[in-house]
């Protein structure tokens, strides 16, 4: 037989639960912005030494252009582990492994992941 005390608090932690469950980042406009700085800065993320990225300039063509990442990537922790280190997916990528060398760091890795999911 349940204890009384916590059948009173069930409603308290199912509101907790769906609040987790559903609530999300609300993801600022500076926010975004912070992550295309990254992702354009040459001494950074570099992003447009490979890729095609809309609004951005001198781009290359060696990876894919990102854009629709939703559809390439299941979820936003399957593209930050590509970030973090592209080599476990592809030993022979060109694309350098952000995290494991710490070229970026995990809050500018998913600064960037945020900007580059909402393309």
């Amino acid at each position: 037989m349940m204890d009384t005390k916590i059948i009173k608090q069930f409603p308290l932690l199912f509101c907790l639960l769906i609040t987790a469950c559903f609530s999300s980042e609300k993801l600022t406009s500076e926010h975004l912005n912070k992550g295309k700085e990254l992702a354009f800065t040459r001494s950074k993320g570099n992003c447009l030494a490979c890729h095609i990225i809309a609004d951005g300039e001198l781009s290359g063509n060696l990876g894919p252009e990102l854009k629709n990442l939703k559809g390439r990537f299941n979820n936003k922790g399957l593209l930050r582990q590509f970030i973090w280190d592209a080599t476990v997916f592809n030993s022979k990528t060109a694309m350098p492994p952000f995290g494991k060398n710490k070229i970026l760091s995990e809050q500018e890795i998913d600064m960037i992941i945020d900007y580059l999911w909402q393309l």
